[in-house]
């Protein structure tokens, strides 16, 4: 049997996810948890063979869970479950430990498909998200100060209330927007956040 841990904040997504296990014969949910510090107890609790984490949650983020418990139990395998593509988000995932990237919205036709294979062994990602992540191989990343500008623009602050929040003028505020648009190859703020948000570089 592959022993399985759901980890998602929304109770209807582990009750979806709990009735489509129940359905194999090869497979049982052994656990749930609500946000990132949940699961890591847990796992430390259950040992699943296979995690599904979610990446948004409360309390702690999937991919810092997945970090703290790829850290203490190297040989865990976490698929992630989201609703959020985005090649920097899938990089950032894949970077901390997980073994597959799944999208909410195909989980019925590949979800189990994709817990047998990790359970094997296996690393799974969609083809199309491999296709993004290889579209922006070549792309200068944001720095973190970057991004927390991009955060605060995303917010709706002003060049001055970007300053006054991050303890820098207003100067170095348009120097850091203005790289910023140029590594997005952005046209403007607004086309910048709409871009960080697609490629999960930053979230609201």
């Amino acid at each position: 049997m592959i022993r399985v841990l759901v980890v998602d904040d929304h109770p209807i997504v582990r009750d979806g996810i709990a009735r489509l296990i129940g359905t194999q014969s090869d497979m049982e949910l052994i656990a749930e948890a609500a946000d990132g510090r949940e699961a890591i107890e847990q796992f430390r609790k259950h040992r699943p063979d296979i995690t599904l984490m979610d990446l948004l949650m409360p309390a702690m983020s999937g991919i810092d869970a997945i970090g703290a418990i790829r850290d203490e139990f190297p040989e865990a395998r976490i698929i992630v479950l989201t609703t959020y593509g985005g090649d920097v988000q899938v990089s950032r995932a894949l970077k901390a430990g997980a073994h597959g990237y799944l999208l909410k919205g195909s989980l019925r036709k590949e979800l189990l498909e994709n817990i047998r294979a990790v359970h094997e062994g296996h690393k799974r990602i969609t083809s199309e998200l491999a296709a993004e992540i290889a579209d922006h191989s070549s792309d200068h990343l944001l720095t973190p100060r970057e991004i927390s500008v991009l955060k605060l623009i995303a917010g709706g602050n002003s060049n001055k209330e970007v300053a006054a929040q991050l303890s820098v003028t207003e100067e170095s505020v348009k120097g850091y927007v203005k790289r910023i648009l140029d590594k997005l190859d952005a046209n403007d703020r607004t086309h910048a956040v709409t871009i960080g948000l697609k490629r999960g570089i930053i979230d609201l």
